[in-house]
């Protein structure tokens, strides 16, 4: 049981860092046009770095 809850931890552990590097690009890297669909907001930054730590955990 205890392994359950590791796993479980480590992979929202990965969600919070991917979530981070994405503001993180969009705040340091960004768009400056606003023509970029990913890097222009800094929520869909945010998510997809957050979606792209789930992958990589799992």
């Amino acid at each position: 049981m205890e392994l359950f809850w590791t796993q479980i931890v480590a992979h929202w552990w990965a969600i919070l860092l991917g979530g981070a590097g994405g503001f993180a690009y969009y705040k340091f890297v960004g768009c400056r046009t606003g023509a970029c669909p990913i890097t222009s907001n800094p929520w869909v930054s945010t998510l997809y770095g957050a979606l792209i730590g789930a992958l990589l955990s799992s």
